[in-house]
């Protein structure tokens, strides 16, 4: 049976008086859009994949800041943000609640999909695997590089800030250099333009490899991980 469930695109839950919309990554209160920084976004999608379960402060660390050390204060930071957006009242939480000792998690019935009984969706998504984890890459720009807005914090004097970018459209993607000094390579071959990803290719930022993953979302339990196209000749670690 497939661990844990897959990141949706397109899937819209009702949050107390919010809605949010993981596909189009928008949080709305009363019909406007409010405004959440990228992590505090990937905090509330992680809440909303997992509901009803608690989610442990180690899980929600390594999904958000895969492969690097952080304090508890960076994490009650962004719990914060995220309950002021929603309105929600750390004292008499209706929205997301703490379970001491351990994490967070949504109340009651919060989170549940708008129009549907679960987290179904159309399409494949894509992930990045990187030292034995995987990052799930959302729809959009998603930056690679040492900056903390990075959707992957890559801690190398060899990575730049801003050092490239995979942007995902539905079930394909392309990345891009972003005019960083060590460059970025697909395979063997630098990155000067935007580029294709298929399945299976490996990525090479600064010092850092990663391998591009697009995962099918009919997967069977027999199958978990089906792979959608496949990888260029000479191009995987």
């Amino acid at each position: 049976m497939v661990s844990s469930p897959v990141r949706i695109g397109g899937v819209k839950a009702r949050l107390g008086e919010c809605e949010v919309d993981l596909g189009s990554r928008e949080l709305l209160r009363g019909g406007q859009a409010v405004h959440l920084t990228p992590k505090a976004f990937q905090l509330l999608e992680l809440l909303v994949e997992k509901r009803p379960d608690a989610v442990s402060k180690d899980e929600i660390r390594d999904r958000l800041w895969p492969g690097t050390f952080v304090s508890g204060v960076n994490l009650a930071t962004l719990v914060f943000e995220l309950r002021q957006a929603i309105g929600d009242d750390p004292r008499r939480p209706r929205v997301v609640r703490t379970v001491r000792g351990f994490g967070y998690a949504l109340c009651g019935e919060e989170g549940v999909p708008v129009g549907g009984e679960g987290l179904v969706s159309a399409g494949p998504c894509c992930r990045l695997v990187w030292r034995r984890r995987e990052i799930d890459l959302h729809d959009g720009e998603n930056v690679l590089g040492r900056t903390r807005e990075a959707v992957v914090w890559i801690p190398s004097p060899q990575v730049s800030r801003r050092h490239a970018r995979i942007v995902v459209t539905g079930g394909s993607a392309t990345v891009e250099d972003l005019g960083s000094n060590n460059g970025t390579y697909v395979g063997d071959h630098p990155v000067d333009r935007p580029t294709a990803l298929a399945d299976g290719d490996s990525i090479r930022v600064g010092d850092a490899r990663f391998l591009f993953r697009v995962f099918s979302t009919d997967a069977t339990d027999s199958d978990p991980l089906r792979r959608v196209g496949g990888g260029r000749s000479g191009s995987r670690s």
